[in-house]
């Protein structure tokens, strides 16, 4: 027999499993948490990395493409060749005027600047023969002094405004064609823009985006057009051609497009390609119902044939 406890005496039983868990609870608590490990975030790559990545799969995949284009729509249309147009503050203006407008339009309203505010008098004998070129979409413009500039700024906006309506849109127009002017004056020599002439394509182009209303494809015409600089404008019609054809990704917007051109180009292609594929969007490509039976890419064109490479 176990010998009997005395009164009072406490068990020297072990501890039961509740009473062990409650301590190293209390001590799990207690405890600071680690903290999981920080997730490392990708670094969007830039605009410049993704088009050169682009143009780099573009030669593996479709090997000649950019120049089997450039190559055939040559045969159709010839080669353009490079010319100055206008001067570059007039060529600014005159593209501000072509904004959502056809060129033929804008021709009549940078005429109307010209009669309006005139910068010298007109000479006789002065020739009024318009003078086109190619992946203009007007008749062309005479070779006349430009419009007094200063006249322009400093007049009322409902006044210029009625000057530029033949040009369309000319309550947007004329504010941003004063602002555009206010601008180059401050930021060049008079209204001269050809400080921008020896600079860095990208800079140029960044100065002149950085005017109000002013954006990467009429900074682009202006530079191009003006000083042969080596920048691909892309507008609609290029942003069009080059979508189907499968020169640019089909979700690429206009502004990215600039980037793909100038990943994809070289400097010596830049007028070539955009005077092309913009002349090529105005006589066969258009919008609704493209001429594709007598398109010189076609077989080589994504729009006509989906897997063509």
């Amino acid at each position: 027999m176990s010998p009997a406890r005395p009164d009072g005496a406490r068990s020297k039983a072990a501890p039961t499993k509740a009473a062990t868990a409650r301590p190293k609870a209390a001590a799990a608590k207690a405890a600071p948490k680690r903290a999981a490990p920080a997730k490392r975030r990708r670094t969007k790559p830039s605009p410049e990395v993704v088009a050169r990545r682009w143009a780099t799969q573009l030669e593996r995949k479709r090997p000649g493409l950019v120049q089997f284009v450039l190559d055939r729509l040559a045969e159709t249309s010839g080669r353009p060749v490079w010319q100055p147009r206008l001067d570059p503050t007039s060529e600014l203006i005159l593209t501000i005027l072509t904004a959502n407008s056809a060129d033929v339009n804008a021709e009549v309203a940078f005429g109307a600047l010209r009669d309006r505010y005139p910068s010298a008098p007109r000479s006789e004998g002065a020739s009024l023969e318009p003078r086109y070129f190619p992946g203009w979409g007007g008749v062309g413009l005479p070779e006349l002094p430009p419009p007094d500039w200063p006249a322009v700024e400093s007049a009322p906006i409902p006044e210029l405004t009625d000057v530029i309506r033949p040009g369309g849109l000319a309550n947007q127009k004329a504010p941003r064609i004063q602002a555009a002017l206010a601008a180059v004056r401050a930021g060049g020599d008079g209204y001269s823009l050809e400080f921008l002439r020896g600079k860095p394509p990208l800079e140029a182009r960044d100065w002149l985006a950085a005017i109000p209303g002013i954006g990467k494809k009429t900074a682009s015409v202006v530079l191009l057009f003006s000083f042969g600089t080596p920048l691909m404008p892309v507008d609609r019609h290029v942003h069009r051609v080059s979508s189907r054809i499968g020169l640019i990704p089909p979700d690429a917007d206009a502004d990215q497009a600039h980037d793909y051109f100038l990943a994809m180009l070289r400097p010596e292609q830049m007028y070539e390609a955009h005077v092309s594929l913009i002349s090529h969007g105005r006589r066969t490509c258009h919008a609704q119902r493209p001429d594709c039976e007598h398109c010189p890419v076609a077989m080589r064109c994504r729009y006509f044939k989906r897997d063509a490479q």
